[in-house]
C-alpha cells in the first residue's frame, strides 16, 4: 500500500467517523419529563388514551374511577386476587404508596365518555336488567345494584365503581370471572355473594341493560351510597363499616 493511498484512506476512515458523530447526536432522544403522565403512557397503550378505555371492549375505562377502587384492584392484580399475566408483571414489584399514586392520577382524571351503543338484547331482557339493577330480586336475595354503586350507576367514592360506559362483553367477563372464582376481592367478597345467585340470563340481562345506557353528563362518583344499603365488603368497608 503507497503512503498516498494509505493517507487517503485514514481521510475517509475520519470524514465516516465524523459521520457518524454527527448523526449520532442529531439522533439523540429528546428529554422526557418524569411526571404522572409521562410514566402512565404505559397504561394507555391498553386501556386507551388518557385511561378512557381500550378499542376492542376488553380493556376497560380507568379514568375517573373511584381513587380507592382503583387502587383496591392493583392490589388485587399484585397479590393475586385477579389474574391477568400482563397486568400482574406490571405491579408485582410495585409499592402500596405508588399504587396509590397511580390510582389517583386516574381517578383524578375528568374525560367525557362516547354515546353507548344500540341495544343489543331483546327488550324484554333489558327490562329484566332494569329491574335487577334498580329493584333486585328480594325472592333470591339478590340486592339491586344501585345499592352500592349509587343511584346514577356512576358509583360511590371512594371506593364503589360506577357501570355505566362499559361494554357488555366487558360486564360479562368480569361477572363470569366472579362466578368461576378468577376475580375476587378483600373478604367479605360482596360481589362474589351476589354472582353466585345470579342466572345466566340474569347475567345477560344487567350487561344488557347497562351497557345500553348513557352516562350522565356529571359523571363523577356519589359521595355517599344510597340511604339503606347494610352490606359489608372487604374492598368497600366505607358502605357497612370496617370488615
Amino acid at each position: 500500500m503507497t503512503s498516498r493511498l494509505a493517507t487517503r484512506l485514514q481521510r475517509t476512515a475520519t470524514t465516516l467517523a465524523f459521520a457518524l458523530l454527527a448523526t449520532g447526536a442529531a439522533a439523540a432522544p429528546p428529554t422526557v419529563q418524569d411526571t404522572m403522565a409521562q410514566r402512565m403512557v404505559a397504561c394507555t397503550v391498553c386501556h386507551g388514551p388518557a385511561g378512557r378505555a381500550g378499542p376492542d371492549g376488553y380493556y376497560p375505562r380507568i379514568a375517573g374511577k373511584p381513587a380507592g377502587y382503583l387502587y383496591h384492584q392493583l392490589l388485587n392484580f399484585r397479590d393475586g386476587r385477579r389474574h391477568y399475566g400482563l397486568m400482574t408483571q406490571m405491579v408485582d414489584l410495585l409499592s402500596d404508596d405508588y399504587l396509590r399514586e397511580i390510582a389517583g392520577y386516574f381517578a383524578a382524571l375528568d374525560l367525557p365518555y362516547p354515546p353507548p351503543m344500540a341495544p343489543q338484547a331483546p327488550a324484554a331482557l333489558l327490562e329484566r336488567g332494569r329491574q335487577l339493577v334498580h329493584q333486585g330480586d328480594a325472592a333470591r336475595g339478590l340486592p339491586a345494584c344501585v345499592q352500592c354503586h349509587g343511584a346514577a350507576m356512576t358509583g360511590v367514592a371512594p371506593n364503589v365503581p360506577g357501570l355505566l360506559g362499559l361494554p357488555r362483553g366487558y360486564l360479562n367477563g368480569q361477572l363470569g370471572a366472579w362466578r368461576t372464582g378468577q376475580r375476587k376481592a378483600l373478604a367479605p367478597d360482596c360481589m362474589a355473594h351476589v354472582v353466585e345467585r345470579l342466572q345466566d340470563d340474569d347475567v345477560a340481562a344487567v350487561s344488557g341493560w347497562l351497557a345500553a345506557q348513557p352516562v350522565p353528563a356529571d359523571a363523577k362518583p356519589a359521595a355517599q351510597a344510597p340511604g339503606g344499603n347494610t352490606l359489608r365488603c372487604g374492598s368497600a368497608p366505607e358502605l357497612g363499616g370496617a370488615p
